[in-house]
């Protein structure tokens, strides 16, 4: 590395206000230098040397990911990419913008100093732009977690005017960057607080004080003992009843008899049933995520007992479609998606070989059975022709997605199947996995995308496979896949309640 400071250019002429900052600048970072700092002469020049190249960060952004909560894992990832954004704009703008030379480091005791100085130019303070970016992510995703994270990042910038590598205004103005950066990212990709849904979703729900009139049914196979324990405490006079995945629906249809409100917690299957079974008996649906995945509770805003237990005491509730299917006289509801094809195929070979091998060697083994041979899965009759297909995905509602990154619901009541189809042909892997790179807005001779209200599917062969909310069954002849627009009030967190 070589120093980006040209000594032999010459310096730019007098002007009044600017000499007179660059004065006070001078005289705050010598009493600075002249202050003594109890305790910090152990901490910060470590703390200084830690945050190089983002290192301290990074652990940081590692450390909230191993908390395994959705907020958490945002956090860490809005963190990085604010980081990423401030540290970019520093190197190619604002570090060759305003050459401005280090401080002259005879004020500061040597002992403070670091052993290795930094060559670059002073102003603006990259290590405070990171530290303040970082910081600002993370407390725009979770203020919890920013909170925490604030005193780090505040004692990082105050570490570079101690060590004297630069003056307060380069660690003001690196500052001041980082958190501009943080709110660019925010208004590049907005945050869950910002996606609150519409006015003509919100539902009349009963508030429940403490609880009074839920009756939550848990299952004990989700691993979501922390979190009902959560909701215990939160609200104490709410009933609820932990039991085994084979007495879930059981336990349910007790409960709709005498709840004011039906509470569930566990994966996205279990939400299903509870879903089918509010929807009969005409009652508001409370879920607690207790799943792997637990798109239906995270697309709505509910990770856990904080978001939910205020929504419950206040009455906070909003309307959501419910996607159907039928086939025959066979019916059923989906919250999150349904599906006919491959994925159907794969999901019940990896059943049969799982609890022989494991989750994984299963999962890959089933998708080189399924994919190997060049029999579709799926034959429909779409407008008078027998169409071979790979795969035909419903979503209940627009997902929105970028990429292979997992998709998620803004609108939770449009009134729209999100059907996309992968069309029969060679090389289904490649096939499959162009959809999956396309997003949802794609249409080709492999793959296409639409937004339908129904949708009807003829000349189903008998045995066919269908995918619902990860439950598995058989459908033939005719298959409608259809909505039912705001069938279902649902507790959710609501636009200034976070």
């Amino acid at each position: 590395m070589t120093p980006d400071v040209d000594l032999t250019a010459p310096k730019p002429g007098h002007h009044v206000l600017r000499d007179r900052l660059l004065a006070l600048d001078c005289r705050l970072f010598e009493a600075a230098a002249a202050r003594h700092w109890p305790g910090a002469e152990p901490v910060l020049p470590r703390l200084s040397l830690s945050a190089n190249h983002g290192v301290l960060w990074f652990a940081a952004a590692a450390a909230l990911a191993a908390s395994r909560t959705p907020r958490a894992r945002r956090a860490a990832a809005r963190g990085l990419a604010s980081l990423s954004l401030a540290s970019l704009t520093i190197n190619t703008l604002g570090k060759r913008t305003v050459r401005r030379p280090r401080p002259a480091l005879d004020p500061v005791p040597t002992v403070r100093q670091l052993k290795r100085q930094p060559i670059t130019t002073s102003f603006p303070s990259g290590h405070a732009a990171s530290a303040a970016a970082f910081a600002a992510g993370v407390a725009l995703e979770s203020p919890a977690w920013g909170a925490a994270v604030a005193p780090v990042a505040a004692s990082v910038a105050l570490s570079r005017v101690y060590t004297g590598v630069h003056f307060p205004s380069d660690v003001l103005a690196g500052a001041a960057l980082g958190v501009g950066a943080a709110f660019a990212v925010r208004g590049m990709v907005p945050t869950r607080a910002q996606l609150t849904p519409s006015a003509r979703l919100r539902a009349d729900a009963p508030a429940l004080p403490e609880g009074d009139g839920l009756v939550l049914v848990a299952n004990t196979a989700a691993g979501s003992a922390d979190r009902v324990r959560s909701l215990r405490d939160a609200l104490p006079r709410a009933e609820i009843v932990e039991c085994e995945p084979a007495d879930v629906r059981a336990e349910l249809e007790k409960a709709a008899g005498r709840a004011a409100v039906l509470g569930v917690c566990g994966g996205d299957g279990t939400v299903n049933s509870a879903a089918g079974i509010a929807l009969r008996h005409g009652l508001p649906l409370a879920v607690l995520p207790g799943g792997t995945l637990n798109h239906f509770a995270y697309d709505l805003g509910v990770e856990d007992a904080r978001d939910l237990a205020p929504a419950l005491e206040r009455g906070d509730a909003v309307r959501v479609d419910i996607g159907r299917f039928t086939s025959g006289a066979k019916q059923g509801v989906f919250v999150n998606t349904c599906s006919l094809g491959v994925y159907p195929e794969l999901v019940r070979e990896r059943d049969r070989w799982s609890h022989r091998i494991g989750s994984w060697p299963a999962g890959v083994l089933a998708a080189l059975r399924v994919l190997r041979g060049g029999r579709h899965p799926l034959e429909v009759e779409v407008q008078g022709r027998t169409r071979p297909l790979w795969l035909l995905f419903a979503g209940n509602g627009t997902y929105h997605r970028m990429g292979l990154a997992p998709g998620r619901r803004l609108d939770m009541a449009d009134g729209q199947l999100d059907v996309r189809v992968v069309h029969g042909g060679r090389n289904p892997a490649a096939r499959l996995l162009a959809a999956a790179l396309a997003g949802p807005l794609t249409r080709s001779p492999a793959h296409a995308a639409v937004q339908v209200g129904r949708l009807h599917l003829d000349g189903v062969a008998p045995g066919t496979l269908l995918a619902y909310d990860g439950e598995v069954t058989e459908v033939e002849g005719r298959v409608t896949l259809e909505k039912l627009p705001e069938a279902l009030v649902v507790y959710r967190p609501l636009h200034g309640h976070h």
